[in-house]
């Protein structure tokens, strides 16, 4: 059984949408590796275009991949991502999806990004994940065509079609009929099990049901009493319910928050119970830096978070190896017949 890491490598303060955007998170990786080293595990650093020209970033990566202590992948933010196309009026503000580009550009943005990090690393790319989880068929074959081995983009159970990137197309991907584990995907339906090159290790998610039954019991009261209650549904419908959501989310990730040590222990356990082959982890790059996220603002909430990790990790070694992404691929002896 394999514990899969994965870091979404990229700039400060994504989600404030800013015009410029600087890298100083790259300064507080080491820790973070040095904590993965200790219990034998190798993150897998999914890393975009600013983050590929950080200095101290490639200074870790390349000793990352000399001590074979990680590896490094691409990640890619369609709207800063060279060549720049302006998609929409304010790009930098609405993050479009690279799927809602067009097919030529989406190519060329790939490309660049594909020989920035193998100029730089000189180490072939192979595992990727899509810049806010947009993932379809006309970006897989891209992938594969480049050389890509893996996607780790999908997250089962999930719909982002309500996040808007270009605010006059439909929204994002929806995952919710994905499957839960590794599996090569049909270009034509990456929902299905086809016979591509490129094979698909979607997040760790599980339903919050098949966790915490009496949080999700709790959700579903609440909900009867709101539907019953017209009064109460026309005053709080828009606040209540969406906080609701916040505190009992339908479905859980092995991600951190600010609050989510046991939660992730309750995966990780059901994750065994289970008998699943693998767990897959992600944070962004920028969480593990004080004011750098709008979930660990303060140094205090990131002594707090790796104090989680530590709890986290050291149970985790108890049942699960630790592997990259192109590990994982291999050591499968995962192979697709074409």
């Amino acid at each position: 059984k394999y514990f899969i890491i994965t870091l979404d490598a990229e700039g400060d303060n994504i989600w404030e949408k800013r015009n410029e955007t600087e890298v100083n998170n790259s300064k507080y990786l080491p820790r973070f590796q040095e904590l993965c080293e200790k219990y034998k595990f190798k993150p897998t650093y999914l890393t975009n275009y600013e983050m590929a020209k950080s200095k101290h970033f490639i200074e870790l990566g390349k000793s990352i991949l000399a001590n074979n202590t990680g590896e490094v992948g691409m990640h890619l933010h369609a709207w800063d991502n060279p060549p720049i196309y302006n998609l929409t009026a304010k790009d930098w503000e609405y993050h479009p999806y690279l799927i809602e580009y067009p097919h030529d550009v989406i190519v060329n943005k790939v490309e660049l990004i594909t020989n920035l990090l193998e100029d730089t690393f000189q180490e072939k790319m192979l595992s990727h994940r899509a810049g806010r989880w947009a993932f379809n068929g006309e970006y897989a074959q891209i992938l594969s065509d480049f050389g890509y081995k893996i996607d780790c983009s999908v997250t089962p159970g999930i719909s982002w079609e309500k996040n808007k990137g270009d605010p006059a197309r439909e929204g994002g991907s929806n995952y919710r009929d994905f499957p839960s584990e590794a599996y090569f995907i049909d270009i034509n339906d990456i929902s299905q099990v086809g016979v591509s090159s490129l094979l698909e290790v979607p997040m760790t998610i599980y339903p919050l049901k098949n966790i915490h039954p009496k949080r999700s019991k709790l959700i579903s009261i609440t909900n009867k009493i709101l539907n019953k209650q017209k009064i109460i549904k026309n005053i709080l419908n828009k606040d209540l319910p969406a906080a609701l959501r916040r505190i009992f989310p339908e479905y859980v990730w092995l991600r951190p928050n600010i609050n989510n040590l046991k939660m992730m222990k309750n995966i990780v356990n059901q994750s065994v119970i289970d008998d699943r082959n693998y767990i897959e982890f992600m944070i962004h790059t920028s969480e593990l830096m004080p004011g750098a996220s709008n979930r660990f603002k303060t140094v205090d909430s990131i002594e707090k978070l790796y104090n989680d990790l530590e709890n986290l990790f050291h149970m985790i070694s108890k049942h699960f190896i630790g592997i990259t992404l192109k590990e994982y691929y291999i050591k499968n002896n995962f192979n697709s017949s074409t």
